[in-house]
């Protein structure tokens, strides 16, 4: 209790969100391929301790979602990169599930995989590091999904994940994702998410998980990329907001948000507007981004040590303005400011 106590305050801050830097092998050669940079061991390593050594998102960014290679990846002064971020204030975490495979029985949903000798692969991670761990359940929407089968199987799986962590004395972030995929209303997501998360909550229940060591990691309530009209900010968080209310108990200390698929500034302005109308909520509503977070600092990258300082100074202002959401204080005229 006492270690995950502890780890729960260097993640839970005002003004701070989680940076999620834990692309696979073949997510992050995909999005590297867009800019033209080969995915190699050397070349991941230099981006990922760019990223990580830029000077000042210690204000903004209180921890960080690593894969697993990074655990063991040095920055350029030799250090671990564990090691860099604990000693600037920021909590490294791991994610530890193994991707998601078709659920049997159920056509169109999926299950995620990974809880064979999970125990075993935290002590390790434990020893590297990392202080918390993240595992993902994905869930699409269409007229027959998710299903009962999809929804209960997820649930148990992100409850067993962590019960698994706490046992090992590691925060589990709990994300069950409900994709953006498709043309349904913001109403359809709504009745699904609040679906989703009574099922997890109750599986969470079910394997006695201490809630005050936990974060949740949901997506917000949104209509699918092929629906038309997209939602207002306003509208987003009320919705967002009043499935939260109506399922996650008081007890959890954060709610960090993925991006899910949104835009930079769609991300940035969802978010804010949930601070900004939502005062005092019981938990902190807060950011768990990634590609929110790096797309644009990838972009000015584009693999070119010269244009380092360029992709450090994109990363820090767009950590910088989500640390603002946080507080419900962005402005979209501060983009580019």
């Amino acid at each position: 209790m006492d270690e995950m106590e502890l780890t729960i305050r260097g993640m839970v801050q005002e003004g701070k969100g989680i940076l999620a830097a834990d692309e696979s092998l073949p997510t992050l050669a995909k999005r590297f391929s867009q800019f033209g940079i080969e995915s190699t061991e050397e070349t991941r390593r230099s981006y990922r301790s760019l990223l990580f050594s830029t000077p000042g998102i210690e204000h903004y960014i209180s921890g960080i979602i690593l894969f697993e290679e990074t655990l063991t990846q040095r920055d350029d002064h030799g250090r671990l990169l564990p090691e860099m971020l604990s000693s600037r204030g920021i909590v490294p975490g791991i994610k530890v599930d193994r991707g998601a495979v078709p659920l049997a029985g159920s056509p169109g949903d999926k299950i995620t995989e990974g809880l064979d000798g999970l125990s075993l692969r935290l002590r390790t991670y434990k020893m590297q590091g990392a202080r918390f761990a993240k595992w993902r359940e994905v869930y699409a929407i269409t007229e027959k999904n998710p299903s009962w089968i999809a929804i209960d199987a997820n649930a148990e799986m992100l409850a067993r994940y962590a019960a698994v962590c706490q046992e090992e004395g590691i925060v589990p972030i709990v994300e069950p994702e409900v994709l953006i995929d498709g043309d349904h209303s913001m109403e359809r997501c709504l009745d699904v998410t609040e679906i989703v998360l009574h099922a997890v909550f109750h599986a969470l229940y079910r394997h006695g998980i201490i809630l005050e060591c936990m974060v949740l990691k949901p997506s917000m309530v949104l209509p699918g990329k092929a629906f038309f009209p997209r939602a207002a900010p306003e509208k987003v968080a009320e919705s967002t907001v009043r499935v939260l209310k109506r399922t996650v108990p008081a007890a959890v200390p954060s709610i960090n948000f993925l991006s899910g698929g949104q835009g930079p500034e769609e991300a940035t302005v969802n978010l804010n507007a949930m601070n900004a109308l939502f005062r005092n909520p019981p938990w902190a509503l807060s950011f768990s981004y990634g590609r929110a977070l790096q797309s644009k600092a990838l972009e000015a990258w584009g693999g070119k040590s010269e244009n380092s300082n360029k992709m450090q100074a994109v990363f820090l202002e767009r950590a910088q303005l989500n640390g603002l959401a946080r507080r419900g204080e962005y402005r979209p005229e501060m983009e580019g400011a």
